[in-house]
């Protein structure tokens, strides 16, 4: 169980691009590999997922503790013969100013060996300096490789490589030049999710391709298996629990709404659930199911297939309207309000929030939030509203002529979500928010949420 730290000098290196062609790469040369991904996303995930053929978890030290980080990495490693880590930004880049948070920070809890992909640009010698200066920065961490990446032809390639072999002592892993199949389209929240392309999985292929020959393979696990054993404690498998016990609920799951972190799809069926998938888009109606949950996506490139899936939208007003219980994020949100207004066109909603939501130009919420619980939550984790919660948001779009009186689940401490101060409209048994939670040891919301579902069902019987 080797593994890998793929990280940059900064962002836009191409390294998510190589991350998902490695993994593809290594998987068809038949290693079992597992993603993981720094900080929060959902986006980079689904694609790292879809190659290695293993989902992708998070790792990220503002929603979990050290030891929750390296419990989860151990555990998730099992099984595989290689876990490569993903980073996000550059190696140094964090919030914290002494680095606690960084790519460089995890690196060394875990003790990965890192692999530093370059873009090389309008460089030459100039990539010794930066090299050496990354190397030197921090003692507490191994960079054991460089990838070259957006090299400019054979020449380049040949120019860089002497460079570093003359003023360093790192390995070059592999040289990938500038090519059109390594680019996955990106916009206003980065790279298009691999749920909304059905030609994904070939484009995946196309880029294993590519990796394959201009990347060492054999290199890369032989670094991969000189790291240290994981040192956090592997995990039980989760019991089944008691069928008759267990609540049904649906997930909101196309090319439409796809942002689900699979270690809180995995907490609520621990918990008790039956997840069971449906497409706001393409199904008329809902599954039977006790609850709902509606995740984040982009409905505003899809609104028109939405508001002409009137069906599905009444489905789902009734739902809520018949005190059904459902938890929503930030899409799902969008997606219940009166109307949704994106480049010029304003299309209709489920219509059970009494809100327009329109997109901006810029992020409305971006980044890391800390939210209280307010008294009116309806699955509450303490009650009193004593414990702060670690989320986070990422939305262009904002709701406009809220009504006054509505109830809320949250006030923000730290981010924007609905105006600011509040987040998390309360609707019956409705929660619906701009956060995005992770189930983790200091919020549980999973648990609460299955309870708080098998309670509906039971009065309702």
């Amino acid at each position: 169980m080797g593994h890998l730290y793929i990280s940059a000098a900064h962002k836009s290196s191409g390294k998510t691009t190589l991350s998902i062609g490695l993994c593809a790469a290594l998987r068809e040369n038949g290693a079992v590999v597992q993603p993981f991904k720094k900080g929060p996303d959902y986006i980079d995930p689904l694609w790292l997922g879809q190659a290695a053929g293993r989902a992708c978890h998070n790792l990220d030290f503002y929603t979990m503790d050290p030891g929750e980080i390296s419990d989860l990495f151990a555990t998730k490693l099992q099984g595989s013969d290689i876990g490569l880590i993903e980073g996000n930004k550059g190696l140094y880049d964090g919030l914290a100013l002494d680095g606690s948070n960084s790519n460089a920070a995890l690196a060394a809890q875990l003790g990965s060996p890192i692999a530093l992909v370059l873009d090389t640009q309008g460089m030459t010698r100039g990539i010794a300096p930066l090299i050496l200066g990354y190397q030197a920065f921090d003692p507490a961490i191994r960079i054991v490789g460089v990838i070259l990446n957006k090299v400019g032809g054979s020449r380049h390639e040949a120019k860089l490589r002497k460079v570093i072999e003359h003023y360093t002592d790192l390995k070059v892993l592999g040289a990938v030049q500038r090519c059109d199949d390594l680019v996955i389209n990106e916009r206003h929240l980065g790279l298009v999710p691999s749920n909304e392309l059905g030609s994904s999985q070939a484009h995946i292929k196309r880029m294993a391709e590519l990796i394959r020959g201009q990347v060492d393979l054999d290199a890369v696990q032989a670094l991969a298996a000189k790291a240290p054993a994981p040192t956090g404690r592997v995990a039980a498998p989760a019991a089944a629990g008691d069928r008759k016990d267990r609540v049904r609920i649906g997930v909101a799951t196309d090319s439409a709404f796809g942002f689900y972190y699979a270690g809180d799809l995995d907490a609520l069926r621990s918990a008790g659930a039956e997840l069971v998938p449906f497409s706001p888009l393409g199904d008329e109606a809902l599954p039977a199911c006790d609850g709902l949950f509606l995740g984040g996506g982009f409905p505003e490139t899809h609104m028109d297939a939405l508001e002409q899936n009137s069906a599905m939208r009444a489905a789902v007003a009734s739902f809520v309207e018949s005190d059904g219980p459902v938890y929503a994020e930030c899409g799902g949100l969008m997606y219940l309000c009166s109307s949704l207004t994106w480049d010029g066109k304003t299309r209709k909603m489920a219509g059970v929030i009494p809100a327009k939501v329109a997109m901006h130009p810029k992020p409305q919420g971006r980044g890391y939030v800390r939210l209280r619980e307010t008294r009116a939550h309806p699955w509450p984790l303490s009650g009193d509203g004593s414990e702060l919660i670690s989320a986070h948001e990422f939305h262009y779009s904002a709701l406009a002529e809220m009504p006054e009186g509505l109830e809320f689940a949250y006030r923000v401490e730290r981010g924007y979500g609905l105006d600011g101060f509040n987040d998390g409209i309360i609707y019956r048994n409705l929660l619906a928010s701009y956060a995005h939670l992770r189930d983790t040891r200091s919020h549980p919301w999973a648990e609460r949420f299955v309870k708080f579902v098998r309670a509906c069902r039971d009065r309702a019987a």
